[in-house]
């Protein structure tokens, strides 16, 4: 599958947005990765809709819409309308509600014509969600716990990611692997042999003298 490489704007500089969406296209990213936090799910509070709205004519790259959010089928709305190209949303926020609620929010997301992700924090098995696969485009692994960037890779993600991996392949399933925390230069290459395809890079990318030279060595 085609490795692709997704600069967090978690990491930019939130007083020059624009400026920070206009570098991940000039660099050669795939996606730009929008990291949601509302102060609940997560401690910090990013940013909203709004935001993807306001950044969506800056750039014809993919909104990858992160939703780090209690109660998320509520905030897919103002994704979609904002431009969004595809929302995550997690397991472990889902799973306080019901059953069912990610379900239903995948199949929210789907209905609005955009693609849909399921996301797990570290302590969260990957099996949890694969019997949703039919559910989602994408499956979102977080390698750090999510809320803060610039954290350290947690090695227990590569398993999930070889899991995972297997049971696409073992049922003829194409889903795209998203990896999100600590990706660096020097274990980017760990993490796609271990089955993974989109790599999220928030201070990786953002604090690089090059940052189109670190896409390339990303993608390997």
């Amino acid at each position: 599958m085609q490795i692709k490489i997704a600069p967090s704007i978690l990491s930019a500089d939130f007083s020059a947005m624009g400026n920070a969406v206009g570098l991940c296209e000039r660099s050669g990213a795939d996606l730009i990765h929008c990291d949601v936090m509302d102060g609940s799910f997560v401690e910090p509070i990013t940013f909203g809709g709004q935001m993807v709205k306001n950044i969506r004519p800056l750039t014809r790259l993919p909104l990858d819409c992160h939703l780090m959010t209690e109660h998320p089928k509520t905030q897919v709305g103002f994704f979609v309308d904002g431009g969004a190209d595809i929302i995550s949303v997690h397991y472990k926020a889902c799973a306080k509600i019901s059953e069912s609620y990610l379900e239903e929010t995948l199949d929210l997301i789907k209905s609005r014509g955009i693609k849909s992700g399921a996301a797990v924090n570290p302590d969260v098995p990957v099996e949890k969600v694969l019997p949703l696969a039919d559910k989602f485009d994408m499956l979102l692994i977080m390698s750090v716990f999510p809320g803060y960037g610039g954290q350290k890779f947690i090695e227990s993600a590569l398993q999930k990611i070889e899991k995972a991996r297997s049971f696409f392949l073992a049922r003829g399933l194409e889903r795209d692997i998203e990896v999100d925390g600590g990706i660096t230069e020097e274990n980017a290459k760990r993490v796609i042999e271990a089955g993974a395809n989109v790599l999220v890079a928030g201070s990786a990318f953002f604090r690089s003298a090059d940052p189109a030279k670190t896409v390339e060595k990303l993608r390997g």
